[in-house]
């Protein structure tokens, strides 16, 4: 089969290396068939899509929505060529699944508005399918509700209207969605189980997602919640365009 590619951001080695295991693990992938390149090392090379059986983006610490002035001359950068990508990506309906960072990339390409409207606290939330998700093969086998772990700065507040809404919560009504047939971005972490979450809140300490003084409390509180399901669409969307 050809292999994926996962575009990652994280400058910190703990972080990336366990955001890697994570789509492994839960992709069902070896390390051969899922090829990473982390775009705040370096700028992204020369990519032939064909090469691919789809192109995964993960999380973050940019954030789409911040002033151009806030933002960093690696962020620029990184921006720049995920929307050229995004450009060929759509053009072509290239399968693409965007998680947490997704929604400010595909989302902006897109025209949808993100904003921080929406932002949520590190922890677990209940994601409820609309009937198009419940359609949805990337979803299938997924119960109608089910817990996901979220933590993000923006969101997105309106989607434009060739944007299919594939799944809502209470506190942020888009935390997935569809463009064509096959580009996807979710606002939750489908890759993210207690352990992972734990991990990050370690990491992410001093990013300010949260005063380091409740860090403790985030752990306790991310080992109180069962997260299984997200996980889910992973399988699904490797099993869909594995050639």
């Amino acid at each position: 089969m050809k292999p994926f590619l996962l575009l990652a951001s994280r400058a910190e080695d703990d972080a990336a290396e366990d955001e890697y295991a994570a789509y492994l693990r839960y992709g069902g992938l070896a390390p051969e068939q899922l090829r990473r390149i982390r775009l705040e090392a370096a700028p992204l090379p020369e990519l032939d899509l064909a090469g691919y059986a789809g192109v995964i983006v993960g999380g973050s610490p940019f954030t789409s929505s911040d002033p151009a002035e806030e933002k960093s001359p690696t962020q620029h950068r990184v921006e720049r060529e995920l929307a050229g990508l995004l450009d060929r990506i759509v053009d072509q309906d290239f399968p693409f699944l965007g998680a947490c960072y997704g929604v400010g990339t595909l989302g902006t390409h897109q025209g949808a508005v993100i904003d921080r409207t929406f932002g949520e606290p590190l922890g677990g939330v209940e994601i409820e399918l609309t009937d198009a998700g419940v359609a949805d093969p990337v979803l299938r086998g997924m119960p109608r509700r089910f817990t996901a772990f979220t933590g993000h700065k923006e969101a997105c507040t309106a989607l434009p209207s060739h944007a299919v809404l594939l799944a809502s919560s209470q506190a942020c009504p888009v935390q997935m969605f569809r463009i064509k047939q096959n580009l996807y971005a979710t606002q939750f972490h489908p890759e993210l189980d207690v352990e992972g979450l734990v991990t990050r809140i370690d990491i992410y300490c001093h990013a300010g997602y949260f005063p380091p003084e409740s860090a403790e409390e985030l752990m306790a509180s991310a080992r109180g919640f069962t997260v299984t399901e997200p996980m889910t669409i992973l399988k699904n969307f490797v099993s869909r365009y594995a050639g």
